[in-house]
């Protein structure tokens, strides 16, 4: 993989497919606990008229696990994707993200509007408006990295983790409490703002985010939602061909 140094010297691991292609780049991020290399089945479909990225969030992969929690938070994963963007010399990009990379897409989506083509939102939710939910989830982010610091292995993540080699496996927790957790309603408010061409997909299977699919949905005009049969919280793997063809689908617009 490539290296991308960051400014506060955090090292961040990217791959980037079919460089010289045409179309407006797409910048795929992981779900929490998985790599890049969970997009591995979708790269060649996305990659055929197109610059695709992908990357290891800190504390993910081949990327750094710095121990200052400083170096961990929402804000500086939205600066690491720009900076990627950078290093790979693209102005716009359409962003996809599963996951946590999906809630990402959105944030980044309401820092740099101008940089975003399109969106491709997988299994993920748009976080919450009052604080009790948040809290609730905050909760859950808590119970989770104290999972992963006694080793033990969430049955719901078996999916990204399976696939996942984690250079740095003690960078997980850090990255829930730093990054997953949430603070505020800024990017569940924004989605009446996005006017780009958005695909939101969910497996069939993946039930604890219907209701985020549907909201989201529901408040971005310009969006389209896709269920995938036979696919649990990790649709892009579970039906990968069903999955490139409703994104490619969507990349036409892009």
């Amino acid at each position: 993989m490539n290296r991308l140094r960051r400014d506060d010297g955090v090292t961040l691991a990217y791959d980037l497919h079919n460089p010289k292609a045409p179309g407006v780049p797409l910048l795929l991020t992981h779900g929490f606990g998985a790599t890049a290399g969970m997009w591995d089945r979708n790269i060649d479909a996305l990659s055929a008229d197109r610059p695709v990225i992908v990357w290891d969030m800190r504390g993910h992969g081949a990327s750094d696990a710095p121990d200052d929690m400083d170096r961990y938070s929402e804000q500086i994963a939205v600066a690491d994707m720009a900076a990627i963007l950078d290093a790979v010399g693209a102005d716009r990009a359409v962003l996809g993200g599963m996951s946590l990379g999906g809630y990402l897409s959105l944030a980044f989506h309401l820092v740099h509007p101008q940089r975003v083509a399109a969106l491709v939102l997988v299994d993920t939710g748009p976080g919450y408006r009052n604080d009790e939910a948040r809290g609730k989830w905050n909760a859950w982010v808590e119970r989770r990295a104290q999972q992963l610091e006694r080793g033990e292995v969430p049955r719901d993540m078996s999916a990204e983790l399976a696939q996942a080699v984690h250079e740095h496996p003690e960078g997980l927790p850090r990255a829930a409490r730093g990054v997953m957790a949430q603070k505020d309603a800024r990017v569940i408010t924004s989605l009446d703002s996005i006017t780009v061409p958005t695909l939101v997909v969910v497996g069939a299977d993946d039930t604890d985010f219907h209701a985020g699919a549907d909201y989201m949905h529901r408040k971005i005009p310009n969006s389209r939602k896709v269920v995938l049969d036979n696919a649990g919280h990790a649709a892009n793997m579970d039906q990968p061909e069903a999955f490139n063809a409703a994104v490619r689908e969507l990349l036409e617009q892009a």
